[in-house]
């Protein structure tokens, strides 16, 4: 076994930051471990541009060279890549296995849970049908157009509308597949307008709200999908079904450890210093919910990495006197959950947060002791990122801290 200052489980965009950060702060000893070949995370798949907006001085960058810039802004850290951690135990006990040094178990001060999310497959889905070649996620598309050069299918058709369905749209371009079709189920599209009228318009690709995929039939490949739409069941010709979105934080690792997860976001509870109910474990990016951008996992990485100095240095706040933030439907999770008083502490109270079950129009506020202390009015839609404001909550403290939906 051995013993490092911090090991950080995930090499992408919030897993690299904190390194970064934690080497700039004078901890040296920083490991980081890396399940893929190469580390820098799901940008290394994406080879559209967009990425490093208000990260570094420079035009947007494609998902590679922002990886490629991530990994090198790390440099003095420990990056072990093709390494799976298979379990955490408390103490700051890692387990990993790599293909050529076998099994090893390390120990961390402090270890930071960066290992991000997955997106559903077909099989979580429940969409009946054959099982024929030609059905895959977004991130395995990109990995076969981007990575190894090929070309899954001709034409496909993109299931969900989310902000990530998008992009499908440009590695199908790259990758000079066609695409038939994009469906969602729901009234509108889950990202924001105007990214429908995008995808007809410049894209050539028709977006089909109020429309449920049913089958998808063929035999040795996938020859055609059946979907319902406004009561009838049509059929769309296509040999590709790219099934996106729908993410969900990777929480394999912490199945069987002691570290308390949350059901609202499917990540592990944490308070406003980003540190799990094992006051040695930390967590920064999208591990905390389902979905934000890597500007974002990058930006809580470097908090994360800044609390971890303290903690290191002894200087963070103790974590047993946390009191839990309350919320009720339609608030579906509110993140940190947990607020810790800190009033010898100098590092800024994150914002906090949250997203709702379905779309509400209403008064969203925060309450801390039976006293409004933030209000905002409007319409709410799930999958937008809501965020609330933390100055006003008392850092000496508070009996009561609640985020409440009050619908119009």
């Amino acid at each position: 076994m051995t013993t490092h200052d911090v090991i950080i489980i995930g090499g992408g965009p919030a897993g690299l930051s904190a390194a970064r950060r934690l080497l700039a702060s004078g901890v040296r000893d920083v490991v980081v471990l890396e399940r893929e070949r190469e580390a820098g995370g799901i940008p290394r798949h994406c080879g559209h541009s967009g990425f490093g907006i208000g990260q570094y001085l420079s035009l947007p960058m494609s998902g590679p060279d922002y990886a490629r810039r991530l990994v090198d802004s790390a440099a003095g850290a420990d990056i072990r890549t093709r390494t799976t951690v298979t379990s955490i135990e408390s103490g700051g006990r890692v387990h990993s296995v790599h293909p050529a040094d076998g099994a090893r178990m390390l120990e961390g001060r402090c270890v930071l849970l960066a290992t991000g999310i997955r997106e559903t497959p077909r099989s979580a889905r429940l969409v009946t049908g054959a099982r024929p070649i030609g059905i895959t996620t977004t991130g395995a598309l990109q990995q076969m157009v981007y990575l190894t050069h090929l070309k899954p299918f001709s034409r496909a058709v993109v299931i969900g509308s989310e902000l990530i369905s998008f992009s499908v749209l440009m590695t199908a371009r790259h990758g000079a597949i066609g695409i038939a079709a994009m469906i969602e189920e729901g009234e509108r599209i889950t990202a924001r307008r105007p990214g429908d009228w995008i995808a007809r318009h410049l894209f050539g690709v028709p977006v089909l709200t109020r429309t449920k995929l049913i089958a998808i039939h063929g035999i040795d490949k996938v020859e055609r999908i059946e979907i319902e739409r406004d009561g009838r069941r049509e059929f769309i010709a296509c040999d590709g079904v790219i099934f996106t979105g729908r993410f969900t934080p990777e929480t394999a690792l912490l199945k069987s450890s002691p570290i308390a997860l949350d059901p609202g976001s499917g990540g592990p509870v944490i308070d406003q210093f980003f540190r799990t109910s094992d006051p040695q474990v930390f967590a920064a990016g999208n591990l905390l919910r389902p979905v934000e951008t890597a500007g974002m996992c990058w930006a809580e990485g470097r908090i994360a990495a800044a609390n971890i100095a303290a903690a290191l240095a002894g200087t963070l706040p103790p974590s047993k006197s946390g009191v839990a933030v309350r919320f009720s439907d339609p608030v579906k999770y509110v993140y940190p959950q947990m607020i810790v008083p800190a009033a010898d502490n100098r590092t800024p109270m994150p914002l906090m947060r949250a997203r709702v079950t379905r779309a509400v129009r209403g008064t969203l506020r925060l309450t801390v002791d039976s006293r409004v202390l933030w209000s905002k009015a409007g319409r709410f839609l799930p999958e937008r990122r809501l965020t609330i404001p933390t100055v006003k909550i008392p850092r000496s403290g508070a009996a009561d801290i609640s985020v409440e939906l009050i619908e119009d």
